[in-house]
């Protein structure tokens, strides 16, 4: 399993434990930068320390603030926003890059019902 697919494991896995998602945000709002195929895609973490260590760790990142969204609205607000803007969701983005699986908002969604064993709603 690369290191990607591990932390992406982990998003699910944590997220579900304590019911919350972790973004940043600075007063421009929040980052949704272009991958490498030229998509925009939004960061989310599943642990505060996982967003703090990408804020501290990387000088593009070191304006931003952490911010808890819980997961309830993040499944619902959020994920609907990101469907409709056409912005992929940056799962535990992480490393000297801030990378990670970029995976449409959807598909997180449904991923993450399927963990939780919860049926789809779209």
């Amino acid at each position: 399993m690369s290191i990607s697919a591990a932390q992406a494991s982990r998003f699910y896995q944590e997220v579900i434990l304590h019911q919350q998602v972790w973004g940043i945000r600075d007063s421009g709002g929040c980052p949704a930068p272009r991958n490498g195929d030229g998509e925009r895609s939004m960061p989310f973490w599943s642990l505060r320390s996982r967003a703090e260590k990408v804020i501290s760790s990387i000088p593009a990142y070191s304006a931003f603030e952490v911010e808890e969204i819980p997961l309830d609205v993040w499944r619902t607000r959020w994920i609907d926003g990101l469907d409709r803007d056409g912005i992929l969701v940056g799962l535990n983005w992480s490393g000297i890059r801030a990378t990670g699986y970029d995976i449409q908002a959807l598909e997180v969604r449904a991923r993450l019902e399927a963990s939780e064993g919860t049926p789809t709603e779209q």
